[in-house]
């Protein structure tokens, strides 16, 4: 039988790279909005 193991190995690295693949989408620099979002509070 297999050693059940590698399931917990498995959904730990895919766990992982989730919360690497979401930190990366969220934290990667966004020049255009950045500058748009400059001006949003000079408007008033």
């Amino acid at each position: 039988m297999l050693d059940p193991m590698w399931i917990l190995l498995l959904e730990a690295g895919v766990a992982l790279s989730l919360f690497i693949l979401v930190v990366w989408w969220t934290a990667k620099p966004r020049k255009k909005d950045d500058e748009d979002d400059e001006n949003d509070g000079k408007n008033e």
